[in-house]
């Protein structure tokens, strides 16, 4: 089985849509995948409770709670591979992982990403597009190497800049393209790395 674990900070959004894609999409028959698991560092994120209710088990590894950056990793590490990831999918997972982590898991970690990058990593990315008068924006999927937001592209979604936006609408919008291509792009990766 291609077991896939989604750690999440957060409200769960694309973790959700992950999960509905895998069942509407049957990823169980059609590529032998299930989503294993997902992984918290806040033991109250929104996503967990969605989690469970699809009957996905759930774990919390809080970090506030681990004596260093590099033990955090090491316990997160731990608990990732009980569940065998065949992928590992940060779906608004919102702790930078160190180099050791990232080689561990090495070609089989993704993320989705609000910008089109190469522009824009990091935080901010909405105020900064509007900032800097880009007409367009966007979402990216892509793998996640030791620098930050900068792994090979999968997919990326692009949403014009509106005159009126702000952060947050233009946040509202970009966020519906990465529940749409990042379930694809997953769907993508099982069809041809099977």
């Amino acid at each position: 089985m291609k077991n896939i674990v989604i750690l999440i900070s957060g409200g769960g959004s694309n973790m959700a849509a992950i999960v509905r894609a895998a069942r509407d999409g049957r990823w169980r028959e059609r590529y032998g995948a299930q989503v294993a698991a997902v992984i918290s560092n806040r033991p109250d994120a929104a996503g967990l409770a969605l989690a469970r209710a699809e009957g996905i088990p759930t774990v919390v590894v809080d970090h506030r709670e681990q004596p260093s950056r590099e033990a955090f990793d090491a316990r997160l590490a731990q608990e990732i591979e009980r569940h065998q990831p065949w992928l590992v999918a940060m779906a608004g997972f919102m702790r930078i992982l160190g180099d050791g982590f990232v080689a561990r898991f090495a070609g089989r970690m993704v993320n989705v990403h609000p910008s089109l990058l190469p522009a824009f990593p990091g935080l901010d990315t909405h105020r900064r597009a509007i900032e800097a008068g880009c007409r367009f924006a966007g979402a990216t999927v892509h793998r996640v190497t030791a620098d930050l937001d900068h792994g090979p592209i999968l997919a990326q979604a692009v949403v014009p800049i509106l005159p009126a936006d702000t952060p947050e609408t233009l946040a509202e919008r970009v966020l519906s393209q990465e529940h749409l291509i990042y379930p694809r792009a997953i769907a993508g990766l099982l069809a041809t790395e099977g």
